[in-house]
This record gives structure tokens, sequence and C-alpha cells, in this order.
């Protein structure tokens, strides 16, 4: 049996998975990076939540500002709350001690404070400080070896931080527990804050770099979700079990239905009725199969006036429980705080029934898009596991041409069902057609259909005219002529 060691939840959404399941009660670790990074937020939303946690926090600054200067900053945070100011976390400044009476001085000053608190956590805000005062690496092995056996001894765990990279062969590296190293560089035009879990002893620390922000609630770590041991991994939702898709017609010719827990893509250019047969997916929602619209183009409000002009009632869906309509505009996103917005959404519903409209607001949000084909297969393998059948829209950029290439390089493959969606011009007459290209253990009908808009949304007309080049926008008669009076 795996022994597990004792953690104390980092109080971060996200960081304990990323650590995984927290800090190692009694261990060190070194928080590094470049000043601006984020270590002071991040250490002291760790401290604050210990405290609210009911425990002892320490925190020892070797900084010539005042205390008072970084409470004006903390006021600014959700987590920060003064009442707990000498109360359960107390902030003592060596800076002085430093000065006059060097590293040693130091360790007896926090050896002395660690028992009068009672502390379960030290936060010390200056180890490059201390590693300036020292006169060799041997002084500062002595010194991070010191405050470490006397935080060891009183079952304390340990932040040092420090606002330079400290080397792998660097003597604090080789001694503490872990490494956290905080990253905020530029790509592109963008800004990207990354963390990188260097090093974690006796502890499966998810690998790489993993995004995350500071906003008014404070520091929030977003895990790629391709490195997370997923629920997948116990089975991936198989079922014979098939949902309606809510649009007349369109059953018959998929076979009986979608099969459920699956992920359906919708595919074709801007007007070709996508959302419109998302829409009618969306109105099959219940109480006992909830639905999820995730989209990136269209407000609430426009979607729902949209769904009022096709003849389908959402408004009443919204307000019963059984839609949820979220929207994330299309700016400066993290693809994959957007998984873990929509997995959570999904789970806090138990939703059945998710449109995610579309594939493509993802796509832009990758900083590093070569890794978009995990990003995607992580997502809906979860997205199965959880008992969800989903459809996704990919929007065409050509609305004609002649040739048709699958949506992203590879990310078709990973998906269920594929569903075309197509505008074709016949005799100087635009026609909606869909067209099954791929069904999951269902036999289809492989023949193009028209699609018209009746009084309850998007429905399935008769198969369409026996042209060619449909797939393309571009229709000429099956025999290889023109349509009458066309050149």
């Amino acid at each position: 049996m795996t022994h597990e060691l004792p953690r104390l939840a980092s109080g971060i959404r996200g960081l304990d998975t990323v650590l995984g399941g927290g800090l190692v009660e009694g261990a060190c670790y070194i928080v590094q990076g470049q000043p601006g990074a984020g270590k002071t937020i991040l250490s002291n939303q760790i401290a604050f939540a210990t405290a609210a946690d009911g425990r002892k926090v320490l925190y020892i600054t070797l900084l010539a500002e005042t205390h008072e200067r970084l409470f004006q900053a903390l006021d600014t945070l959700d987590f920060f709350d003064r009442s707990q100011l000498g109360v359960t976390i107390s902030y003592v400044s060596v800076f002085q001690t430093l000065r006059d009476e060097g590293l040693s001085a130091v360790v007896s000053l926090i050896r002395q404070e660690i028992a009068r608190q009672g502390a379960t956590l030290l936060v010390f805000d200056g180890l490059l400080n201390a590693r300036d005062r020292a006169d060799t690496d041997l002084d500062v092995k002595t010194f991070v070896a010191e405050v470490q056996s006397q935080a060891a001894f009183a079952g304390c765990t340990v932040l040092f931080l420090t606002s330079t990279r400290v080397a792998e062969d660097n003597p604090e590296h080789t001694m503490v527990d872990g490494v956290i190293e905080l990253h905020n560089e530029m790509v592109g035009v963008r800004a990207i804050r990354r963390l990188q879990v260097k090093k974690s002893r006796g502890s499966a620390a998810l690998a790489g770099y993993h995004q995350f922000e500071i906003t008014s609630t404070g520091f929030s770590v977003y895990p790629r979700i391709e490195a997370i041991p997923s629920l997948a991994a116990a089975g991936d939702g198989v079922t014979s079990e098939i949902t309606s898709s809510g649009t007349p017609g369109l059953d018959d010719i998929l076979g009986g239905g979608l099969p459920a827990h699956s992920v359906t893509l919708v595919f074709g250019p801007s007007g070709s009725g996508k959302t419109s047969l998302a829409l009618n997916f969306l109105n099959a929602a219940s109480a006992e199969a909830p639905a999820l619209h995730f989209g990136f183009y269209e407000t609430p409000a426009r979607l729902l006036n949209k769904a009022r002009a096709l003849g389908l009632d959402l408004d009443r869906k919204v307000a019963s429980g059984a839609l949820e309509i979220s929207w994330t505009p299309m700016t400066e996103n993290m693809n994959d705080k957007l998984a873990h917005q929509l997995l959570d959404a999904v789970r806090a519903r138990s939703v059945k029934r998710l449109v995610i409209d579309g594939l493509g607001g993802f796509e832009r949000a990758a900083v590093h898009r070569p890794r978009l084909v995990e990003f995607f297969a992580a997502l809906t393998n979860e997205l199965r596991a959880m008992g969800v059948t989903a459809i996704a829209t990919w929007e065409f950029r050509d609305l004609f041409g002649p040739t048709v290439s699958a949506p992203g390089s590879e990310i078709s493959s990973l998906l269920d069902n594929l569903i075309m969606m197509r505008q074709v011009e016949i005799n100087s007459r635009y026609k909606r057609t869909l067209s099954v290209l791929k069904m999951r253990d269902l036999a289809f009908e492989p023949i193009i259909h028209e699609v018209e808009f009746g009084s309850t949304g998007l429905a399935i007309a008769s198969p369409l005219q026996a042209v060619s080049g449909a797939a393309t926008g571009i229709a000429t008669l099956s025999d290889g002529t023109s349509f009458p009076g066309k050149g």
C-alpha cells in the first residue's frame, strides 16, 4: 500500500493539483521568479488560507520596506484579512538583524519565533538577501539547513522566496524538497504567466508549464488538462444509448440519432446553419437532461433572440434551469482556463447536452498550438467519461472553394461524428445542405440533404438533386455540363 504524505492545502485553485495534492507538511520549498512574477501574492495567499484553516503562520521578511506598504498592496486582494494580522499571521522583519549580526542571528530569531508563535507555515521572503550576506556557498548551505531543521523539528512547512533563478546545482536547490518557478514572459504581444514545479521530492507533481493568472481574487493556476490523470482512464462512457439531435428529420439519416456520450463536429462556412442546428439540440433539454451552451461569439441575449426568431422557446429552458448559456468573449483567453471552466460547468449541473460554439475559440486561445491535438483529446475524453453528448461547431474560412479540408490538423479524427453543412449555388439560388460524413458505430445515410427553416427551427428536407461538387459549394450537373443558362 502506497504511503501518502500529509499535505498542507495551498488554498490556490489548481496549485494543489499541480503539486500532486498540496504542499508536503514539514517540507521546504523554494519559490523563485523575477520581480513581478507573483511570488509575494502566491505566498501570502497560502499564508491566509493556512490561517483560515486554524493554523499559525510566521512571515519573515529581509526587505528594507515597511510591512504597511506590503499590506496596502495586499489590501486590494479578496483573500487579505487585516483582522488576522498579529493573531494567526505574524509578519517579522529581520533586515536589521541580518545587517548587524549576520545569518546565525537570523536563524536564532526564526527558531524563537517559530516556537513562540506555534507556526505550522514559515514564509521566508528574501533568500537572495541572505545569499548576498553569506561569504561562501557553505554559509548559504548552512543557513538553509539550520532553518530547515528548526522548521522540521516544529512540523513547520517552509517557503523560501527569491527573486532570482536558483540553478539546479546551487546548494539551496539541492537541499530543499521542492522548487516552484514562476515565469512572466511575452509571447508575441501577449504577456503570459506560467508556473513550473522543477523539483518535488516524495510527490508526483504535474510536469511542464501550467498557466496562471492573478486577479482581484488572487492567484489561480490552470493545470494543462492533458497532464491531469483523467476520468476516462476509469472508462470512456461507451453506451448503446441514442440521443435525439432535436432537428426534425436528422435522426433518420443519422441512423437513429446521436450516439450518447459522443462528440459530434458540425462544420461549415458562416451562415450555413451550424448555430441553428445547435439551438435545436439545446431545445430538447429537460430537467433530466440539462444542457449547456458554451460559446465565444454570441451573447446570451443575441442567442436567445435568434432562437425566438426560429420559433424555439429557449427562454423557458433557461428560466427552468434546464439550459445554461455561458459566453466568453474572444479576447485574451487561456485554453486551459476555458477547459476547466467548461468541465466545472458540466460537473456542477450534471450536463447531458452540450454545445461548444465553436472549437476555434480554444484554438485562438492556444499559446503553443502543437499541443492542441493532445488538448482536444483530453477534453473530449473527459466529456465522454462524464456522460455528455456534445455538439461542437467549427467554421470554414471560405464560403466556396474547389477543395474541402478537414478542420484542424488531426483534430477531426479525435471526434466521433462529422456533419458538414454547406451553401450550394444551383440555378442562381443558394441552398443550404447537410452531409453526414462519419458516425461512430451507426449506419448513416450518406446522401446530401437540403435543409430548410420552418416554424420550429432548422429541419431536414429532401435529398439534394443529383449534382456533383456540392461539397465545395460549386455544383454542376452530374454529367459534367453546366446548369441551363450558365456559361
